[in-house]
């Protein structure tokens, strides 16, 4: 375990901060002696007492009010691009003490061998190859920061469709379409650990300059998933219909008609959880329960589109 100090109240500069991971990371912080300013293009509200730049951040003109303002911790949530970053600290300049951002599994090559560590080859091809370009530029100009590889992140508040996909079919009684045996192996977050994560790292030494893998511990098959998803439903297991479609000639990393990987996807997790005394507080069955509860009730899906279930199943 790396040094840990205080460093007392920070001045953070979080780019979203209202949508998914930026909020729960702000939910973390707003009783925290930081002083908070949240840079979001102000669709949705910001808590009392938080300063609220309002811009898209693609456009410098929007971003001129950073212009020389000093801040001891930027989190970067919704980067996807190096550009994007490169824009936010052209204005800033580098953070005091620390650059957080939010990266992706998804940069890695495909591999025979899991979980996939941090040493992994990076896959030039991927769909989030610049997260890993912005990685590698933060390290080259000596930026100090700390990059988060999530496999899936999933709770209240997804704007991607991972358990609401499994939710809408489980509770309007459709097949569930599941690869091959479903006996693939892939692996969920919940953002609430993943914004855990992320706050601890900011006061250890042992973060610095770190890229961690950060989801569960624990792999689950789709089997496994759709039996998580329809408890959390409070539907009986044994109630649910799946569905088999054969997989082969689909793209592996396809997620047009199917959530995930169509193959492995499991990470190691042993860095972050060893360098930050950092684990999971939510498991499988608990956190898809709190995204059922606190997201999916509240703002069910009335008329779900199962028309590509079917272009799956004939396929």
């Amino acid at each position: 375990m790396g040094s840990i100090h205080c460093l007392g109240s920070l001045k953070i500069l979080v780019m979203g901060g209202t949508r998914f991971v930026g909020k729960a990371l702000v939910s973390c912080l707003i009783n925290s002696a930081h002083e908070l300013t949240l840079f979001t293009r102000g669709r949705n509200p910001v808590p009392d007492g938080v300063e609220h730049i309002i811009g898209d951040r693609s456009s410098e003109e929007d971003l001129r009010p950073l212009k020389d303002r000093t801040f001891d911790v930027i989190v970067d949530s919704s980067g996807r691009n190096l550009e994007d970053s490169q824009k936010v600290v052209s204005f800033t300049g580098f953070p005091r003490h620390r650059f957080l951002y939010v990266s992706s599994a998804g940069v890695y090559n495909s591999s025979e061998q899991i979980p996939i560590d941090e040493t992994s080859s990076i896959d030039p091809s991927s769909r989030h190859i610049g997260k890993a370009r912005t990685e590698e530029w933060l390290s080259n100009q000596e930026i100090p920061f700390t990059s988060f590889r999530p496999t899936y992140i999933y709770g209240p508040g997804n704007y991607n469709p991972i358990e609401r996909w499994f939710f809408d079919r489980i509770m309007h009684n459709q097949p569930v379409p599941v690869p091959g045996d479903g006996k693939t192996i892939t692996q969920l977050g919940h953002v609430k650990d993943l914004a855990d994560a992320m706050i601890l790292s900011i006061d250890n030494d042992l973060a610095e300059n770190k890229i961690y893998n950060c989801s569960s511990s624990k792999g689950v098959t789709f089997n496994g998933l759709v039996e998580c998803a329809a408890r959390a439903c409070g539907k009986a297991p044994t109630s649910i219909q799946t569905c088999s479609f054969d997989p082969t000639g689909l793209d592996p990393k396809a997620r047009k008609a199917f959530p995930l990987r169509l193959s492995h996807f499991f990470t190691d997790t042993n860095s972050i959880q060893k360098e930050l005394s950092w684990s999971p507080k939510f498991d499988l069955y608990n956190g898809l329960l709190d995204s059922f509860k606190n997201d999916y009730l509240i703002n069910p899906s009335l008329q779900p589109d199962f028309s590509k279930d079917l272009e799956l199943i004939r396929a």
